[in-house]
């Protein structure tokens, strides 16, 4: 401050240098009062010193904090205070800050191996996004704070991040569209709990811009203070997620072992690099780790990045996706968790999956166990599960004895019908019997032909018989009563097909009658056939038969006329099917012809029997025949392939007798005496149901007829080595 320093001139010069070197002075004295008044407060706050959470089983004690909010972060982020504008270089002096000027302080030393430059600001996701430009005129850069400071609970801001104080970690939800951030204080105390609201899309950014749709800043200054750039916490590691996650303890994948001594130096190293370093750093360390490593790394690393998806989704959306999945898989994920769980009860969900089983009704308890209060079951996956219970039955689940019914003495059981509960067997003993599928107890015996039965129908309690004696019966099941007796045939009644009230009736005597069963009446006769009507069909509009003068005609029983003769066959037709829309005819030509039931065309012939087709049976478009060659044959009619013979080394050894089909199986029965099981799509073998012991050598399974949950055979044989007898196999489950 010497005289020369200020200029020429004397007195005045003078004055004006002593102003200017007062000024100095005041400036010196204002920066150093400054300077103190900052420290003191320094001091004060080193004791209330602001702590971030060391980790995420912190967060578990702090009240309002769930497992449900962890899991829904998708980074944890620590925000750090950082000045209004960059540092000044050291060859300026810094210009003193304003004590009105509450929560500013000079910009905090960085910590080793901190890069100085500015982090992304806060963003939803754990993406980078680009940075926002800076408003025109302001030197600061993006995302630094305001000059207003909004304090809570005497907080300050002064601290730098690296001393923990000031540290606000952020917790997002990109559902929910909030930021929760907390803040404690030395002693453990809560002292901020908000939850800023977050701007619209349709909002504009600081600049006057539209905000990037996915980016979301923190609130300005002008609705609370504004929070500096986000940069990673130095403690938000890998470890603390996984020690953290739903509250557990940490699973280790290395068996327990005495680290090397080098270990803790070696990681306290590599926490001190920056950033970039420790990534260089990682790239060496896996080029030298051997695949075991690496897999090891897969198997901790991996599980921490899956995320539940499926309970982020509407629960409309979440449905959706879980129909694709298959009954097995939706099972296997109601065992996921309590939600997926509600998620896979869903009983519109089970619903379709028991329609596309051809399951047709729920299945309601009266009695359920629930799993927890309010829990609702639902009813089509009950019937579902009961459904795939009892075809593991009919696969190989735990044998019952089967039911032996005795009847018929040593006669053959020409017919069998079952529906219901009801059972009921014609033999050529003249008589039909009517049994008890639960019990097994024969209920009534239906006496009155006079020669052999060879054909009957049932439909609830009512049964209609075809006999040798040219006449057919109608019988209530439930008394034993002969309704009505239908005279008009002049030979044996050898087919019949009931449909509504009424019922035709084909006869070796080459012609057909339509009878109103409930009155008795003869409606209609048909005649036209020149040998015997051996199969019959009727829909309710028309009558198929075929018969033994190698022809199938279709007929309009109201005008008792025969639309279409269908020849083709070389040889008597034993088998008929018709499903209104196609005829599909069996004959001792060993063949099988496919007719179009408007036009009488012949669609398909499907080759491949080497012996008489003694049965068959029609459901859509699939086809199953069993052929007197001991084999069985699925045919798709409308293509005319074969899908699939069921042969092969457990084939039958004998003629295929009778034959029935669900969705899933196929049940035969031969000469061989066995009933065995097929699957249906596959063709392979599954096991068999009968087997008997005269089986080869006389024993003969003649019927057979199935319904979901039951078997019934009609066993006996022709040398008097088996018993005549019906077996009743039951695949049904109890459900409690």
């Amino acid at each position: 401050m010497s005289g020369s320093a200020g200029g020429p001139g004397p007195g005045g010069g003078g004055g004006g240098k002593l102003d200017i070197n007062r000024a100095c002075v005041a400036e010196l004295e204002r920066a150093l009062v400054g300077i103190g008044r900052r420290r003191a407060r320094g001091i004060v706050r080193k004791r209330e010193e602001l702590k971030g959470f060391a980790s995420l089983d912190d967060l578990l004690r702090v009240k309002g904090i769930t497992a449900r909010i962890l899991e829904l972060n998708s980074q944890r982020m620590t925000c750090s205070r950082e000045p209004a504008c960059p540092a000044p270089s050291s060859s300026a002096p810094a210009p003193e800050a304003p004590d009105e000027e509450a929560g500013r302080s000079p910009p905090p030393p960085p910590r080793p191996g901190q890069r100085e430059s500015w982090a992304p600001a806060c963003l939803a996701t754990a993406e980078a996004e680009p940075e926002e430009e800076e408003e025109p005129g302001s030197s600061c850069p993006p995302g630094a704070p305001d000059s207003e400071d909004e304090t809570s609970g005497g907080s300050s801001d002064g601290e730098e991040s690296g001393g923990g104080g000031g540290d606000v970690y952020f917790y997002y939800t990109v559902d929910e569209r909030w930021i929760d951030y907390l803040e404690r204080t030395e002693g453990g105390g809560l002292i901020r709990h908000t939850r800023p609201k977050m701007k619209r899309k349709s909002e504009s950014g600081p600049d006057g811009r539209a905000q990037s749709p996915g980016k979301k800043l923190c609130k300005g200054s002008e609705r609370g203070r504004v929070l500096g750039p986000c940069v990673a916490s130095p403690t938000a590691t890998f470890g603390d997620l996984r020690n953290a996650k739903a509250g557990q303890a940490r699973c280790r994948h290395v068996p327990p072992m005495t680290p090397p001594p080098e270990l803790q130096d070696w990681l306290r190293t590599f926490q001190r690099w920056s950033g970039p370093e420790k990534l260089l750093a990682l790239d060496e360390l896996i080029d030298r780790c051997e695949p075991p490593q690496i897999k090891h790394m897969m198997q901790v690393i991996e599980p921490q990045f899956q995320r539940d998806f499926i309970s982020l989704l509407p629960k409309e959306l979440a449905l959706y996706v879980l129909s694709f999945l298959e009954p097995r898989d939706l099972l296997r994920a109601a065992q996921t968790c309590r939600y997926w769980r509600i998620l896979a009860e869903d009983n519109l969900l089970w619903r379709e999956k028991c329609r596309d089983a051809g399951i047709e009704e729920p299945l309601s308890l009266r009695k359920r166990r629930l799993l927890s209060p309010g829990f609702m079951y639902s009813p089509w996956k009950l019937a579902f599960l009961r459904q795939h219970r009892i075809d593991m039955n009919w696969r190989g689940g735990d044998a019952r004895p089967p039911k032996v019914l005795k009847g018929h003495d040593d006669h053959v059981i020409t017919c069998l019908q079952f529906c219901g509960n009801r059972i009921v067997s014609g033999s050529d003993d003249n008589t039909l019997k009517v049994w008890s599928a639960v019990t097994g107890e024969c209920v009534q015996t239906l006496v009155g032909h006079t020669g052999g039965v060879w054909s009957s129908q049932m439909r609830d309690n009512i049964v209609i018989s075809g006999s040798t004696d040219r006449t057919l019966k109608v019988w209530n099941a439930d008394t034993g009563e002969c309704v009505h007796t239908l005279y008009g045939h002049t030979s044996t009644v050898r087919c019949m097909h009931l449909h509504g009230s009424r019922v035709v009736s084909g006869s070796r005597d080459a012609t057909l009658r339509l009878w109103d069963i409930e009155t008795g009446q003869c409606l209609h006769v048909l005649m036209g056939h020149v040998a015997a009507v051996r199969c019959v069909q009727y829909d309710g509009h028309k009558v198929v038969s075929g018969a033994y003068d190698y022809t199938v005609k279709v007929w309009d029983p109201e005008t008792e006329s025969c639309i279409h003769t269908l020849q083709g066959h070389t040889n008597r037709v034993y088998s008929l099917q018709f499903d209104g829309t196609h005829i599909v005819s069996g004959s001792l030509d060993t063949s099988i012809r496919v007719w179009d039931a408007e036009s009488g065309n012949c669609l398909h012939t499907l080759m491949g029997h080497q012996s008489l087709t003694s049965g068959m049976e029609l459901r859509d478009n699939i086809l199953v025949s069993g052929n007197a060659d001991s084999t069985v044959k699925i045919w798709d009619i409308k293509t005319g392939q074969c899908l699939q013979t069921l042969q092969g080394p457990s084939k039958h050894q004998s003629a295929v007798t009778c034959l029935q089909f669900s969705s899933k199986f196929v049940v035969t029965s031969s000469d061989d005496g066995t009933v065995k099981l097929w699957d249906l799509k596959t063709g392979e073998f599954v096991r068999n149901l009968v087997a008997l012991e005269s089986g080869g050598s006389g024993g003969v399974v003649w019927r057979i007829r199935a319904s979901n949950t039951k078997l019934v055979c009609a066993v006996g044989s022709r040398n008097g080595t088996e018993e005549t007898k019906l077996l009743v196999l039951d695949f049904d489950v109890d459900l409690k």
